[in-house]
């Protein structure tokens, strides 16, 4: 049996990974659960789920849910804050971490969890782009596997079983293309609700932005290259509106392995936990006569700046990654916050890597010191509206 801990219980990753495990619960056990501020939600999960151990976002929340445990009669330890998240990370009846805080605050879990000596299942793909030669380095000596939870990353590891590293060519990275990707109108003047409303996956708001602007295939073609070991070169980004091909791996021979599916997280979730076996799930099997056709495209990198900014980052490297990274989140929360349009969000990145010295040390130091500097930095940008 897998005990596993579940760091962001409440985000959109946490309670798809929950719902896999509803079916699951002969061969995985929940040992702890971290939440953010949703102490509603984490209620109903300790409930069902009984862990051992949760977290909270604070102090507060700390003890308002004791209480509640108390009077439920339910026995859980209850911690808050970062060393809330590590205690999780690093329970000795844990084996495997499901790492799907969102943005580059689960860093220090991530590493935590890794000395530990922790298998992590990753949906936090800030964590692998801020600090990913350090983050692979240190599970190679620790002993410890990085399994993808996106599907994308999910595909490209069934696909790279089928071959060497050696051996490949090329990384096909598919994209839905967003809801803008044929958007003829301005997009100075996207609102929120727009933004946020996908047209394939349901997923949390940072990154539902992160593909209207395709800056999360930007970050994600990183994240490939640095799981796999290819040079960022050999990573390529393709349009596919149908989601059903996750993304695909050219080898030498010229021979292409796609891995499809309906688009349904809890499949790659699913691969995850239970890797590398497989077991039978609850997805909806695919019915290519419905499909009818897959399509195929170009991204628009003019339309679409963010991922000439992401790879321009990803080749730079050293600090440059987690400085890109930084100065997103700054300017997607101002976005989600109405505070800059659209639009911006590219600007603010665009002013603040051109704007970083880099540091070339790949020590972990170096790398959150750069993200620091960039999130004062951007965050300065915004607050006298230098745009």
């Amino acid at each position: 049996m897998k005990k596993i801990s579940i760091l962001g219980s409440t985000g959109s990753i946490g309670t798809q990974t929950l719902n896999v495990i509803s079916s699951m619960k002969e061969i995985i056990k929940i040992e702890g659960l971290a939440a953010g501020s949703n102490t509603k939600l984490l209620k109903q999960q300790i409930k069902k789920f009984k862990p051992k151990v949760v977290s909270v976002n604070n102090a507060l929340d700390t003890i308002k849910v004791k209480k509640w445990c108390r009077e439920n009669g339910i026995d859980v330890e209850v911690y808050s804050g970062e060393e809330g998240i590590i205690k999780l990370a690093t329970l000795s009846s844990v084996n495997l971490v499901v790492a799907a805080v969102v943005g580059a605050v689960g860093l220090s879990s991530t590493i935590a969890a890794i000395k530990a000596k922790k298998d992590i299942a990753i949906a936090n793909k800030e964590t692998l782009v801020t600090a990913g030669d350090y983050i692979m380095k240190l599970a190679s000596k620790f002993g410890v596997k990085i399994l993808p939870v996106d599907s994308e990353h999910s595909a490209i590891l069934q696909c790279c079983n089928l071959g060497k590293k050696s051996q490949i060519k090329k990384i096909l990275l598919t994209a839905s293309g967003g809801p803008f990707y044929k958007y003829e109108g301005d997009l100075s003047k996207i609102t929120i609700s727009q933004a946020l409303d996908h047209p394939t996956w349901k997923m949390g708001k940072k990154i539902t932005i992160d593909s209207a602007t395709l800056m999360n295939k930007g970050l994600e073609a990183i994240e490939a290259s640095v799981l796999f070991g290819v040079s960022i070169d050999k990573v390529e980004v393709i349009i596919h509106p149908q989601s059903i091909v996750h993304s695909m791996v050219e080898y030498m021979d010229g021979s292409v392995i796609a891995q499809l599916s309906n688009p349904d997280m809890r499949l790659p979730i699913q691969y995850a936990l239970t890797f590398p076996k497989r077991i039978c799930s609850k997805i909806k099997p695919l019915n290519f006569w419905e499909i009818g056709k897959l399509e195929f495209y170009k991204p628009d990198f003019n339309k679409f700046p963010c991922l000439n900014l992401a790879y321009f980052s990803a080749k730079r490297g050293y600090t440059m990654p987690a400085v890109m990274n930084a100065a997103n989140e700054v300017a997607v929360t101002a976005f989600l916050n109405g505070n800059i349009r659209f639009t911006d969000i590219v600007k603010i990145v665009k002013k603040t890597i051109f704007s970083h010295k880099i540091i070339k040390n790949k020590s972990l130091e170096s790398v959150l010191k750069a993200d620091v500097w960039s999130r004062d930095y951007s965050s300065n940008l915004i607050k006298k509206g230098i745009l």
